[in-house]
Parts: C-alpha cells; sequence; structure tokens
C-alpha cells in the first residue's frame, strides 16, 4: 500500500506534529506499506525522517501552511501528482488554521478524496461538542459560542463525509453516532508513543521536579501550579523544582514570557523552551511527578499516555476526558479541582511525600501505558484502510457485473 498522510510534522509548531511522528515511524514498519508519502506544513527545518529502524521509503512533500487559503488546492494537487492508494488525515478543527474560512477549508480535503473515490480515514483527535469554548481559548461571548457550535456542527458533518471517522475515545464514538446518525464512526485509541523497558522508578538526586509539558496560555496555565508548589515547600520544606516544558499555544503568544517575568522571585522555576524529540525521554525520567494544570480538555491526551509509558506518577483535574481516560484505559493519578490552587498543592503534595503512593501511582500508569502500543494501533489503520479498499473492490463488481 502506498499510504498518504495529510498531517502537521515535527520541526512544525502546529498541533498533533509530534502524533504524526510516532505514527509514521510505526506504519513505514509495517510490511503493507509500500511507501509512505508526507503531506506536510510548510518549515523552516529540516523534517525529522531519520529513523533508526529499518523501513521502506519515505517521501516527503511540503505542501500547506497554517491560515493558508490555498491549502485545499495544494494538497489536493499533491495528492493528484503522488496518487497513494490511501490517504489518512491527523486533523483536529483548528489543524489548518485559527482563522475560520482558512480551517474550514482545510477540513473539506476528506470530501476531496471521497469524490475522487481514494480510500480515506480522518483521525480526529477532538470534538467541538467536548470542548469547552471559553476555557480553551475559542470565545467567552454566549452569542459567538452559538455561531461557533453551528460552525463546528457543518464542519463535523463535512469531515463526516470521510469513508471513516476514527476518533480516540468511545465517549465521541457515541456522540457522533447519536447526534449525527454516522455509521463510519470508529474507536481507535489515542496509543502510547513510546514503549520503554519497564523502569526502575528511582529518581535522580537533588530537588524533586514537579514537571508540565506542552502549548500554555489557553486552558493550560502554570500560575497555579508555580504558587501550588510554593506552598508545599514552605509545608513540607521539601526540595522542589518546577519544570514548565514546552512553548505558548500560538494563540497567545508571549504567556510563557510574562509567567516567567511575573515569577522570577520564585526560586526553582525552570522553562525549557520547544522540546526536541530526542530531549523528551530525559524530560519525563528525571521528574517526579506530572502536573495537568488544566481548567478544561480538548481530547484525548498524548502527554498522559507518554507519562504512563515512562512510569510516571500524575496530577490532574478531575474533569472531563481525562476522567475518562482513567475510566477507560486504566490510568491512575491524584486529582484536584481545576481552580483550586490549594487543591493542586494537596494533590502534588500526596505524591511528593509518599515514595510508595507515587510508585503504586507509577507502575499502574506504566501498565495501562502498554497496552495500547503505536504499533498496534497503525496495525488497527491497515486494518481499517484494508476493509475499505475490499468494499469498493466488492461495489466495484457488483456494478460492472
Amino acid at each position: 500500500m502506498k499510504l498518504a498522510i495529510v498531517t502537521a510534522y515535527p520541526p512544525s509548531k502546529v498541533t498533533l506534529n509530534e502524533y504524526a511522528y510516532h505514527l509514521v515511524k510505526q506504519f513505514r514498519q509495517k510490511e503493507d506499506v509500500t511507501e509512505l508519502i508526507l503531506l506536510i506544513d510548510r518549515t523552516e527545518g529540516e523534517k525529522d525522517i531519520e529513523f533508526k529502524e529499518f523501513g521502506c521509503k519515505v517521501t516527503v512533500k511540503e505542501c500547506w501552511s497554517f491560515n493558508s487559503y490555498k491549502n485545499l488546492f495544494s494538497v489536493t494537487k499533491a495528492i493528484s501528482n503522488t496518487q497513494p492508494d490511501a490517504v489518512l488525515f491527523n486533523l483536529q478543527f483548528m489543524k489548518f488554521g485559527d482563522k475560520k474560512i482558512a480551517a474550514a477549508l482545510g477540513l473539506m480535503l476528506p470530501l476531496v478524496c471521497k469524490l475522487k473515490k481514494i480510500p480515506n480515514i480522518v483521525l480526529l483527535h477532538n470534538i467541538l461538542e467536548e470542548v469547552d469554548l471559553g476555557s480553551a481559548g475559542f470565545t467567552s461571548n454566549k452569542v459567538m459560542q452559538k455561531i461557533y457550535g453551528f460552525i463546528g456542527t457543518s464542519l463535523t458533518k463535512l469531515i463526516l463525509k470521510a469513508d471513516v471517522v476514527a476518533v480516540t475515545m468511545q465517549k465521541y464514538v457515541d456522540i457522533l453516532e447519536y447526534k449525527y446518525l454516522s455509521p463510519n464512526v470508529k474507536l481507535i485509541p489515542h496509543g502510547t508513543f513510546e514503549i520503554p523497558n519497564e523502569p526502575d522508578y528511582m529518581l535522580p538526586a537533588g530537588p524533586l521536579q514537579v514537571m508540565t509539558f506542552g502549548k500554555f496560555g489557553t486552558y493550560k496555565k502554570v500560575e497555579g501550579m508555580i504558587e501550588a508548589v510554593e506552598l508545599v515547600r514552605n509545608r513540607t520544606n521539601l526540595e522542589l523544582e518546577v519544570v514548565i516544558a514546552g512553548t505558548d499555544n500560538p494563540n497567545v503568544p508571549g504567556y510563557l514570557a510574562k509567567v516567567q517575568e511575573d515569577y522570577k522571585h520564585v526560586p526553582n522555576v525552570r522553562f525549557t523552551g520547544y522540546v526536541e524529540e530526542h530531549e523528551v525521554p530525559k524530560l519525563f525520567n528525571e521528574s517526579a511527578v506530572v502536573v495537568f494544570p488544566y481548567t478544561s480538555t480538548t481530547g484525548s491526551s498524548g502527554v498522559l499516555h507518554q507519562a504512563g509509558s515512562y512510569g510516571k506518577a500524575v496530577v490532574m483535574p478531575d474533569l472531563g476526558d481525562l476522567a475518562l481516560l482513567i475510566q477507560d484505559e486504566g490510568y491512575k493519578g491524584e486529582f484536584f479541582e481545576p481552580t483550586s490552587v490549594e487543591s493542586l498543592a494537596y494533590a502534588i503534595e500526596a505524591i511528593v511525600t509518599n515514595e510508595t503512593y507515587r510508585l503504586h501511582l507509577a507502575k499502574s500508569n506504566y501498565k495501562a501505558a502498554t497496552a495500547h502500543p503505536m504499533s498496534q494501533i497503525a496495525d488497527m489503520y491497515l486494518e481499517q484502510f484494508q476493509k475499505i479498499i475490499n468494499n469498493k473492490t466488492s461495489r466495484a463488481a457488483v456494478f460492472s457485473a
């Protein structure tokens, strides 16, 4: 199979690029895939396609840009030129831009593939029905929220024109089937990027590192985490370091710089900036606890799956998709009230002051992460593609008979 993937890809700063990297890494090792065609966003740096593992040919076509109104045409042209046997779209609603028209035009691409009779699957990481538009940084205006809701429903109907729409949580399947009466929605778990050998769960000498990882400024804010760690320090006299790993959300440029300035009086707070793929293992391995300072959620959490794969205890808000992941996939963590610094402090304290409890959470999360390795997820997509191809072949045979 000659498989094309439409996605952002490292070193892109557009969302879901890390997920694409690990999915590509697995696809290229599958015997059924003879060539991978990456239809990816334009970046200044070289694309990261140097894998240690042997695999199939990888062709890179930089054919779209964030917020460009030409993406529909440029990606369609790239698909026509490369002639893949199947196309996988790695999407969320703001994948092609945070401007409404640019975003909507990009989301028409699955329909284009359907019209061109190219087997296609959309991996949809979130659905607007489950997004708190205010907390997620879209809009707090009630009228605008209704407008966004109408636009979101329209775009969802457009995406559902794909042969298959894969979502990462059973709740999403239930909502799409009930609201849109769509028979082509499939559950394919998020999967875990890397499954290292089981760690020894020991921590390096020095301060205990309380780490958070992501793109910050909208529904992910770090002020409360810094203040919570200060409370824990004062109550326990433990030596703790706050590690804020990642960058600003594109919608909130300058957010982390302002936080760094506002909290410069607080000791042992480290801002790492953008984390390269090869730096991720060290970042997680050295952390005592991974914190999710979220006020809402917008989909299955890649960071939670990463934390589990490295055997880490986690602290997270008791809300939305994170709570569902605990229920559905077996992850465990210490919960806190999303708007309470005091609650977050007690959650962090419960882990950093109790080594037995930290190890229990860490081992439980490693076990949950190993249940769905990315190699298994890639197989599930290939199985769906084969079903689509078989169905199209069967229908063609009927019509020609």
